[in-house]
């Protein structure tokens, strides 16, 4: 079920601002609205849903509408037309005091700029939502060194936010958005002031933190790279319209037109290709009680020179070769247990990348299992190459 619905939004900047709908729906671009009315449209007829836990990130270049969007959902930017559905309620309806809860109570925002009051402790800023709550002082007190613990901030509790650094006050920024535990956090361009390396260890730790913690997250980027690693779908917006929603791999490989083509044309693959994409049915596989004759069989059978093996709940143990099993023939033994060789397995949610090390030095295809370990794929080399490449196998 859908946590947030957004169906038919239009945002148009501008005196009756409405005036530039009919002509949006006759097919004018925003440059000729704009100056046949000097009305400016940021978000043109947006509809897409928001499920319960799910990481969903909004991208696009400056001026695509996507800031003006996601400023939507808690209404400081009003839209002109369309609902914004919160679990079946219309928040475009509400009034002032229904806004107000729903601000403290549903919706968090971090902000690109930190957003801090320069004046405040850490503490005292990651305090404030509960603080406008009326909390209690030692309740606001203890939650807000439980949210500094959780981003990493235990004993800056009574620092002063210029004695942090860039990535430390965002993670403040981050704390104070969850002190209040919200449904919904909002990130406008959270990571964009950040240097390289820090905004590398900032989505790390947000990563982290969803598996731990399972909000909502709304996340605004202009970054492809960060909205592949982030993503459990993306949406791209390009002049105020949504052009493609889907998965990050379906982005990839199944871009919508030119634009996203060329928006992933120089995307590291390997970074966001799953095993599960390029994994094909494990091939040639035995059980740990067959004979070695058995195993021979089955690699002949299949034209193959290996064979997994798995014990009776499909659990993978290793592989065996098949020169291995023709020796035990030969000295008459009759269990192929003493030539299992070792053998990596992954989940179908583990990058291309992370695989590269464990397969250049496997003569084996490694093996895909699920989370009970039970096999369910094979990735080849060659799997993965092509998965890397965009080509087919």
């Amino acid at each position: 079920m859908s946590l947030i619905e957004v169906k038919n939004v239009y945002k148009v900047f501008g005196p009756k601002p409405e005036r530039a709908i009919p002509l949006l729906e006759e097919g004018k671009s925003k440059a000729n609205i704009l100056k046949e009315t000097k009305l400016s449209v940021g978000v043109n007829n947006v509809s897409f849903n928001v499920k319960k836990s799910e990481f969903f990130v909004i991208m696009g270049l400056s001026g695509s509408g996507k800031s003006t969007l996601i400023r939507c959902f808690n209404r400081i930017h009003n839209p002109t037309s369309g609902e914004i559905l919160v679990n079946g309620d219309n928040i475009l309806e509400a009034d002032r005091e229904a806004l107000i809860e729903y601000r403290r109570k549903f919706f968090s925002m971090v902000f690109q700029h930190f957003a801090l009051f320069p004046h405040k402790s850490v503490r005292e800023n990651v305090e404030y939502g509960l603080k406008v709550q009326s909390v209690a002082d030692d309740i606001k007190k203890e939650k807000a060194y439980e949210m500094l613990e959780i981003v990493g901030l235990k004993g800056y509790e009574e620092k002063m936010p210029n004695e942090l650094s860039g990535g430390m006050q965002q993670r403040v920024g981050l704390a104070r958005a969850l002190a209040n535990d919200p449904e919904v956090i909002l990130m406008d361009e959270a990571f964009s002031a950040l240097d390289p390396l820090i905004r590398k260890e900032m989505q790390d730790e947000l990563l982290n933190l969803q598996s731990t913690l399972q909000k909502t997250i709304i996340f605004i980027t202009h970054d492809l790279d960060e909205a592949l690693k982030l993503g459990d779908r993306i949406a791209i917006m390009k002049d105020g319209e949504i052009v493609q929603i889907d998965t990050p791999e379906e982005i990839l490989e199944n871009p919508a037109n030119d634009y996203v083509r060329e928006f992933v044309q120089d995307v590291n693959r390997a970074k966001i290709m799953t095993a599960g994409r390029v994994m094909r049915k494990p091939k040639c596989v035995i059980k740990l009680k067959d004979g070695p004759g058995v195993a021979i069989r089955a690699m002949k059978d299949d034209d193959y020179e290996s064979a997994f093996v798995v014990d009776k709940d499909r659990k993978v143990r290793g592989y065996v070769t098949i020169s291995d099993a023709a020796a035990l023939i030969k000295k008459g033994v009759k269990s192929i247990e003493s030539i299992v060789l070792d053998l990596p397995t992954v989940t179908e949610d583990a990058v291309l990348d992370d695989l590269i090390a464990d397969i250049i030095d496997s003569k084996h295809p490694l093996g895909v299992v699920n989370a009970n370990g039970k096999l369910i794929g094979a990735v080849s080399k060659t799997a993965i190459l092509a998965g890397i490449s965009g080509e087919g196998e």
